[in-house]
């Protein structure tokens, strides 16, 4: 590890941000060692239950959705609080529902993604510092024998958690509160099998969650508020029934608990995304309460934006000021999910006079009003967001670009090159280059389009070409110019 080269990118975390970070600039290319602290295996105690529609595309533009369906469950509905439940068959996308799938699935696939593309992994090594001149970053770790070493790499990615080591070395704050303290977790088997897939619902001072892991075990997420003790309290079955029958009338007949522990759940978000030639992406960058199930989504949409600008810029394809725009587009996505997932966990625990009127105010509004119910969607799904463009810029700039059909094929199969791709209409020419493949819209429109490697529209145009000219004669000749500043 020692014997980096200057193009060398270190990820810290092997969660599914960092897998999936690192197992983008792998196959752009870049070297990449992936360090973390755990033992090497994948965890069945993770949290994260739930893959949205624009997290499913990343994945399918990278070949992997197609596998993680299948061992997955499809949910055509996400039931928020009291009577809103949103239809997610309505979405604009190939996934018209979100996935319900453990972490560990999740992290399993990326992994031997990453591991084929070349990453390379140091497990049991634990980051204890970092130091950065102009030419890279020096990461100081200490290995599972108690030797500490040194680490010399081009760009430092800190994907490593809430407590995250790379954050902290770095002097970056990382401002919040606890929302919810002493939330319970276990991992049972139940004598009842749930109606539903997600099975959630909130009573008084109680709340309750049931996912299944598909190996017969449910994982149980509840709260008591009149309960607030501290984590290190013990914790056993009788309290986790306790809560639930509270929450949803019946504890299903739960025994068997392979594993319990208490958490709670914060609000955070770091002020910076990027400090000279460290990154952070995922949940060291920001949490947010499970509601919604945004967290790991949000965190690897923060990879699928970071991956190709990293690899622009290690490989000189870009200027380093193209990373500067990773932090402008997603700081503001990671704001707006801690606002929407906090709103969602108020209003469900919603237990004074003011809040039970608001929360029913608002059921009905969202319910009567198709626009708003569509922006929820999208916020909850990531299908809604889109980045700010230039001034001038073309209507299509900066929004997502859903998979379009191609003479050549689906575009989210074409994206798997890692590449730009230039849709042109058919009959107009353009020989692409290193930096785009060209493809052409199955239908007749004419439109020229330029989508970047994360699936959002980089620029178009609606004019043909000159005479004698190429589609491509009207594109900005930096990749610096595809990325959109806030």
């Amino acid at each position: 590890m020692n014997g980096t080269t200057p193009r060398t990118v270190i990820v810290v975390g092997s969660g599914p941000t960092g897998l999936l970070l690192a197992g983008d600039l792998a196959a752009a290319g870049v070297p990449v060692t992936v360090v973390e602290k755990r033992p090497h295996k994948i965890s069945n105690l993770s949290r994260a239950f739930v893959l949205h529609a624009r997290t499913l595309e990343q994945l399918d533009a990278r070949g992997l959705a197609d596998g993680i369906e299948a061992k997955g469950q499809a949910l055509d509905r996400l039931q928020l609080f009291g009577r809103l439940a949103v239809d997610l068959t309505v979405l604009p996308s190939r996934f018209r529902h979100l996935l319900v799938l453990p972490q560990y699935e999740v992290e399993a696939a990326l992994q031997q993604r990453a591991t084929d593309a070349g990453v390379e992994f140091a497990y049991e090594t634990e980051v204890t510092g970092l130091a950065q001149d102009a030419d890279g970053v020096t990461l100081q770790v200490r290995t599972a024998d108690g030797e500490s070493t040194a680490l010399r790499a081009a760009y430092v990615v800190g994907a490593d958690g809430m407590r995250s080591a790379v954050r902290e070395s770095v002097g970056l704050p990382f401002p919040g509160k606890s929302v919810i303290r002493s939330v319970v977790l276990a991992d049972v088997k139940l004598a009842e099998e749930p109606e539903n897939v997600l099975t959630a619902n909130a009573v008084g001072d109680a709340f309750a969650f049931i996912a299944p892991f598909g190996d017969g075990y449910y994982r149980i997420i509840g709260w008591n508020r009149t309960r607030d003790v501290p984590e290190s309290a013990p914790l056993d079955l009788d309290e986790i029934k306790e809560v639930t029958r509270l929450a949803l009338g019946r504890d299903y007949g739960m025994h068997e608990a392979r594993w319990m522990s208490r958490f709670h759940s914060d609000e955070r978000q770091a002020p910076a995304y990027r400090v000279g030639r460290v990154l952070l992406a995922g949940d060291a960058a920001h949490v947010h309460t499970p509601a919604g199930g945004q967290g790991m989504n949000t965190g690897l949409q923060d990879a699928a934006n970071l991956g190709w600008k990293l690899a622009a810029v290690v490989n000189g394809r870009a200027g380093d000021a193209l990373l500067d725009t990773y932090e402008a587009e997603r700081h503001p996505v990671g704001k707006a999910v801690l606002r929407s997932s906090g709103g969602i966990v108020r209003l469900a625990m919603a237990n004074r006079p003011w809040t039970l009127v608001a929360r029913a105010a608002l059921t009905t509004f969202l319910g009567r009003v198709r626009p708003a119910r569509t922006r929820l969607l999208g916020q909850l799904t990531g299908i809604g967001v889109a980045y700010p463009a230039p001034r001038g810029a073309h209507r299509l700039v900066g929004t997502r670009v859903p998979d379009v059909a191609l003479k050549e094929g689906r575009l989210y199969e074409v994206l798997r090159q890692g590449m730009f791709v230039l849709i042109v209409p058919e009959g107009t020419h353009d020989k692409g280059g290193d930096r785009y493949t060209v493809t052409h819209w199955a239908g007749d429109r004419r439109t020229a389009l330029l989508v970047r490697p994360d699936g959002y529209a980089a620029w178009a145009s609606d004019g043909e070409p000159a005479d004698g000219g190429t589609i491509s004669a009207g594109m900005p000749d930096s990749i610096d110019s595809y990325s959109f500043r806030a």
